[in-house]
């Protein structure tokens, strides 16, 4: 199901990067949201424990993945390459059980710089497996046409070219972000190796497809590095010290801001003259993309910037049909390029009966510091009760009794 070590996405093997070079010691927990009403069974538990414990160990970086990375990943300091190289996956670092819910009791535990690899690794698997395990009417496909899983693959490539002709007639750019929530390893590679072909198309968030296809691999931070920042540095300007901290690390690579952390206001507070002239724009994740948009716009103009020499990546929940629209409003305003996701790894339109999971790792605190993800969308809330409570009151979105 995991096809290599960088069968991950991007940004998690930046952030390691990161973590490495400041946080050496900083250990982390992450812990398992299920969002959705899928449940699990105890086989299907079972067969995840003997995944993690048999399979994932066993991934490691071959020479010709080191040579590409030192060609194609400039960004990647030598020393991290060697790291990455000896590193194996830990199984003891995971814990996993099946509570009375039938649900996933999932913590990672372990220093921040190992245990960081998981989420997406453990995300892709969980989903693989579900389909595999649980809900598998889906690799009928058809039963009216006869049709089976070789011709639902062919469908399926189909509906990507369709797909990729909408964004390459609508001039939108975009990249391939649906590691964590694909149906299988097998459709997530039909998807790229359809996509890829279009003019639109500027990269995979997922390094080994990139790899294998031989097109951009996109990504810069997540919402961990703004968190844990907050747990070692401070919470008020965590956007703050997260930002300035990537800059010590990339130097100006991969100079994509995430806004929304902690919500939209306390990062634009943050994000000063000297940090808006340096990265080349902004990730959107949660809250209206259009309201975002104007936000940005008027940030940038109060800052004396041209927006038109910026970005907005807009990585939200996308559809074709969302970046499209988005794009449209955008035109002559300010440039725009969208992160799409589970849409284009696991349909939900073309999967009509068989609804992808909804379900998140989050980082739930470093050394032993609760940390929050508050976003623009209070149901994307994550984190300890209590933390939540004086975050949101740190940021003046509630009072502490709210």
């Amino acid at each position: 199901m995991i096809c290599s070590i960088l069968d991950n996405d991007l940004y998690k093997l930046t952030m390691q990067m990161a973590v490495l070079e400041l946080f050496p010691q900083a250990s982390a927990e992450y812990r398992f949201t299920n969002r959705g009403k899928q449940r699990f069974t105890p086989e299907f538990v079972e067969e995840l424990k003997r995944i993690i414990k048999e399979d994932i160990p066993l991934l490691q970086l071959t020479d010709d993945e080191y040579r590409w990375l030192r060609e194609e990943c400039p960004y990647f300091k030598p020393s991290y390459v060697e790291y990455l190289k000896n590193y194996r996956f830990d199984p003891s670092e995971v814990s996993v059980s099946l509570n009375e819910e039938n649900d996933l009791d999932l913590v990672v535990k372990g220093p921040w710089h190992s245990s960081i690899l998981w989420e997406i690794t453990l995300m892709a698997t969980i989903s693989e497996l579900y389909f595999d395990m649980i809900e598998t009417d889906w690799k009928n496909y058809d039963k009216n046409t006869g049709k089976g899983y070789h011709e639902l693959l062919k469908d399926y490539g189909k509906l990507m070219e369709k797909i990729g002709v909408q964004l390459e007639q609508n001039n939108c750019s975009f990249s391939e972000f649906g590691t964590r929530r694909r149906r299988s390893s097998e459709i997530h590679d039909v998807a790229v190796r359809v996509l890829h072909k279009c003019k639109a198309f500027s990269g995979t968030s997922n390094v080994y497809l990139a790899k294998k296809y031989g097109v951009k691999p996109t990504g810069t931070i997540g919402h961990e590095w703004i968190m844990g920042n907050s747990a070692l540095i401070g919470m008020r300007n965590a956007n703050l010290f997260a930002l300035e901290k990537w800059v010590d690390v990339y130097k100006g690579n991969l100079g994509i801001a995430l806004s929304d952390t902690f919500g939209s206001e306390p990062f634009f507070r943050n994000f000063n003259l000297k940090l808006s002239k340096l990265y080349d724009g902004v990730r959107h994740d949660s809250g209206d993309p259009l309201v975002f948009a104007d936000r940005v716009i008027t940030h940038y103009k109060k800052m004396g910037i041209d927006p038109l020499s910026k970005v907005v990546v807009f990585s939200d929940s996308l559809s074709a049909a969302n970046a499209i629209e988005i794009k449209k409003m955008c035109e002559g305003r300010i440039n725009s390029i969208f992160g799409i996701g589970t849409s284009l790894t696991n349909n939900h339109e073309f999967f009509r009966e068989s609804p992808p999971l909804n379900m998140v790792i989050k980082l739930h605190s470093v050394n032993n510091i609760p940390v929050v993800k508050l976003s623009d969308d209070e149901g994307k809330e994550t984190g300890d009760k209590d933390a939540l409570r004086v975050a949101n009151y740190i940021f003046g979105r509630k009072g502490l009794d709210d």
